[in-house]
């Protein structure tokens, strides 16, 4: 069957705009991962070698920024990367299952303000945390809980993008008449809950639980506010510390370290992560 002018010009066309996405979706990619191969580089050189510019080869003083972020007293980096793990993981925990909890009393209950509690979840998506920073600070002072890991981890219990993304997964994904053959049977809500919708909503747990993770870990503003003494603090803080050190005292190449060291728990995660994230998004975000 002979080509016509017409199908080879529709086909050229196709091609041209197929090569030009793929061109800016290079060059996007290029921007993304260019401050990543910075971060790297520069983690492997000395403070002088970074203030004389940027090098596309790596230097030879890795182990010795290594060993210089370890043994500086002042920045415990050890004790900081435990802490951020101690509320990263339970405030993902804590945010994952209670917002999956809130979203399935929405979607599987008829209630009177139904529709009014969703509206006013959604609302609270709106407002900024720094709005809400001073009386919560004043709040926890009063509550004799300041300087502790409480305050960075309760409040995670109310997560409306969480629930937004979890509510919108139930309903392109759980059939009401799973959960009313489960109460036919004789099971509890909680029983149903627990043993039937969350293995159902596990794609959609991990992708929220990887967010969660990130968005803690590299949560600066309200634990700076609520941590004062060293062995409680997180790692973003201890990098702030680091900058503002002293300019004599100050290396650049144990800053890029830390933030290295900081980012990489977070690579790993993704890495191993990331069909979940496809798949997750993929469900939650189309209804039907």
């Amino acid at each position: 069957m002979a080509h016509t002018p017409r199908n080879q010009s529709e086909k050229a066309t196709l091609a041209a705009r197929r090569a030009w996405c793929y061109l800016v979706l290079v060059f996007i990619s290029f921007l993304c991962l260019f401050f990543f191969y910075v971060l790297v580089i520069n983690s492997t050189r000395t403070h002088f070698e970074i203030q004389k510019g940027f090098s596309l080869l790596p230097g030879k003083s890795l182990f010795t920024n290594f060993q210089n972020v370890l043994a500086d007293a002042n920045i415990p980096v050890v004790t900081g990367i435990r802490n951020s793990l101690i509320v990263s993981a339970c405030s993902a925990a804590f945010s994952v299952y209670f917002s999956a909890l809130t979203a399935y009393g929405i979607y599987a209950y008829n209630f009177k303000f139904k529709k009014a509690a969703f509206a006013i979840i959604l609302l609270i998506m709106t407002m900024p945390t720094q709005v809400s920073a001073l009386g919560f600070l004043q709040l926890i002072t009063k509550m004799g809980l300041k300087n502790s890991f409480i305050p960075l981890i309760l409040p995670s219990i109310a997560a409306p993008t969480v629930f937004f993304f979890m509510k919108q997964y139930l309903d392109a994904s759980l059939p009401m008449e799973i959960v009313e053959a489960a109460r036919i049977d004789g099971a509890g809500e909680f029983y149903t809950f627990n043993k039937i919708v969350l293995p159902i909503m596990k794609p959609a747990l991990a992708v929220q639980a990887i967010f969660s993770f990130v968005a803690s870990w590299n949560n600066y503003f309200i634990p700076a506010l609520v941590l004062d003494s060293a062995d409680k603090k997180t790692l973003p803080i201890l990098i702030a510390q680091l900058r503002s050190a002293d300019f004599l005292k100050f290396d650049m190449g144990k800053v890029y370290m830390m933030v290295a060291i900081a980012i990489l728990p977070v690579i790993i995660v993704y890495l191993l992560l990331s069909k979940f994230i496809v798949r997750g998004v993929a469900l939650g975000g189309v209804k039907g």
